[in-house]
């Protein structure tokens, strides 16, 4: 049995924006039994002796299938993919052009939009900065979009863990300028964002971290 590793208690900043929810959403994907571990963050659990044991970074989402942990949200998502024998081909090429959209969601989209969201809480004063990340974002979510415009998915034919990831990075700015002048990503977001095993994904995460859905969709 898979056990996730993912929040409980937390603080109100970041209920709805943990990556949990990228792993519970893969979980719900791929059919795999599992059961959820709810850490307490405001009492200082993830700092604690017991998961400092398993969790090299301190931090969540982290799994444990039958003794084998794995960290780091991109790794766990790509490894129940595996395991599961769904959501990625079985082919090299095919393989590799899901891994390839999986490191552009999380290293070239999503660490420019993070740098986004760390400028806005920790240092607002950064004007120049953040339109330079912003103009950078354009780019990139600008390259998505064309990307997008004879395709469904991300990555191939098929809804794979690419999609889990991208639409997950995408989910943080869908109501913000950035998508505005993108119509292929906004319509990619949504009908990823719509599939039964986020939606089931999102409750179960609600539920957890003790608020309604209306408060995090």
């Amino acid at each position: 049995m898979i056990t996730l590793y993912g929040f409980g208690r937390i603080f109100p900043e970041g209920r709805g924006h943990t990556k949990d929810l990228w792993v519970q959403w893969a979980l719900e994907e791929s059919g795999l039994p599992y059961r959820v571990h709810a850490l307490d963050h405001t009492g200082g659990e993830l700092d604690g002796e017991a998961f400092s044991r398993i969790s090299p970074f301190h931090q969540a989402p982290l799994i444990d299938d039958d003794g084998f942990v794995v960290a780091e949200s991109a790794a766990i998502v790509l490894y129940l993919a595996e395991k599961a024998g769904r959501l990625i081909p079985g082919d090299t090429q095919g393989r590799t052009r899901v891994v390839q959209w999986c490191f552009a969601a999380v290293s070239t989209v999503g660490s420019t939009l993070a740098c986004i969201d760390t400028i806005d809480i920790f240092d607002s004063g950064a004007r120049q900065l953040r339109s330079a990340v912003s103009k950078l974002a354009s780019r990139w979510l600008g390259d998505v979009e064309r990307h997008l415009a004879d395709r469904e998915w991300i990555a191939g034919a098929e809804f794979t863990v690419a999609d889990i990831m991208m639409a997950c990075e995408l989910r943080e700015i869908r109501k913000t300028d950035l998508m505005a002048p993108l119509p292929r990503v906004r319509a990619y977001c949504e009908r990823c964002l719509a599939r039964p095993a986020f939606q089931r994904a999102l409750a179960l995460y609600a539920g957890r971290v003790g608020v309604s859905l209306a408060e995090i969709r």
